[in-house]
């Protein structure tokens, strides 16, 4: 199998609901605190092309920050990218990744399905 990367917050339930189910199923993964170390533009850009998302639907757009920054007026994917650089919380989570594919696990239960295909 192709080693399994979690972008994980370990204060958010359903990410670590996700961990626990790989776990479980004695998967071997990489554990990526993305908000101790943000994901870098080019990061970003690879994650957005394997889940097939654009960058707002990436974005947690209920976070304070999102509001704060205006970025619902923003139309600009560059834009919209550097403030998920700046601000890793606007990242949406949990997020699997197995080789060249990409999920946002919500709901977690979607990890096992992931898994076998």
């Amino acid at each position: 199998m192709n080693e399994i990367k979690i972008w994980h917050n370990p204060r958010c339930s359903k990410s670590r609901e996700a961990l626990k189910i790989l776990d479980a199923q004695e998967v071997e993964n990489e554990v990526y605190k993305y908000l101790d170390t943000p994901a870098n533009t080019k990061e970003i850009r690879e994650l957005l092309s394997m889940l097939g998302l654009s960058p707002r639907e990436l974005m947690r757009t209920k976070e304070a920050i999102y509001k704060e920054l205006a970025l619902q007026n923003v139309q600009d994917d560059g834009q919209l990218i550097e403030a998920m650089v700046k601000h890793p919380k606007l990242i949406e989570r949990p997020i699997i990744i197995k080789g060249d594919r990409a999920i946002i696990a919500r709901p977690p239960s979607l990890v096992e399905e992931f898994l076998k295909a």
